[in-house]
């Protein structure tokens, strides 16, 4: 069993920054990868940003790239999401996820919610114009 809890969630105008924040604990020995989800009213869930457990390798959806980045702190087990020129369509709920299969390191999946196992309650994000 693995636990995430996701915090540093607010209100912030268009052009503005906020940098979101995942505590794991439990089982994140056994993770493959973490990654970034959200999912705004009415919309399915998706995939933001991924990173490989012990390594370097992150993914970004293209909807970000270039203005998120997705990191983490193995000896703190958190996982972290600086958004930066943060625009109106980034209002979501933003979701950190870990992933125990080897799914998520695939280029057809990994930002695929299936293959993730375990969830965080969610943290709010809303960008004004």
């Amino acid at each position: 069993q693995v636990q995430l809890v996701e915090s540093g969630g607010g209100s912030v105008q268009a052009g503005g920054s906020l940098r979101l924040s995942c505590a794991a604990s439990g089982n994140t020995y056994s993770s493959y990868c973490m990654a970034w989800f959200r999912q705004a009213p009415g919309k399915e869930r998706e995939g933001v940003a991924v990173i490989y457990t012990g390594g370097s390798s992150t993914y970004y959806a293209d909807s970000v790239k270039g203005r998120f980045t997705i990191s983490q702190d193995n000896a703190k087990n958190m996982l972290s999401l600086q958004m930066n020129s943060l625009q109106p369509d980034d209002t979501a709920m933003y979701y950190c996820a870990n992933s125990g299969g080897f799914g998520c390191r695939s280029s057809f999946t990994r930002l695929l919610p299936r293959v993730y196992n375990y969830w965080g309650q969610g943290t709010q994000v809303t960008v004004s114009s």
